[in-house]
């Protein structure tokens, strides 16, 4: 049951992205296969974020643009800050992360 609300989710957050980020590649921003790329590589990463507990994925957003993974939004805890972002460093294909998470008590 986690498993499988994991890859919904992903699948959810993998359509949001290519429904709101559509125009990229018609601005010549990337090219169309790495823009599949980087909708694969939000998808993993927000799906290994919705099975850590200690990750509120809901709170975290995440966008990829040419394997730069940018995290954005909010944190209860550092740890919790540092966890998003280890995440996000250990999916595949992921070149560079920059984080940009507040954390908020």
């Amino acid at each position: 049951m986690k498993y499988a609300r994991a890859l919904a989710f992903a699948a959810v957050a993998g359509l949001t992205i290519i429904t709101a980020t559509g125009c990229s590649v018609a601005r010549n921003q990337q090219t169309a296969g790495s823009y599949v790329d980087d909708a694969g590589i939000t998808a993993a990463v927000k799906a290994k974020m919705a099975e850590d507990k200690n990750v509120s994925a809901t709170s975290i957003s995440v966008e990829t643009l040419n394997g730069t993974v940018q995290l954005s939004g909010f944190a209860k805890s550092q740890t919790e800050k540092t966890q998003a972002e280890n995440i996000a460093r250990n999916t595949k294909n992921v070149r560079e992360v920059r984080n940009s998470i507040v954390v908020r008590p």
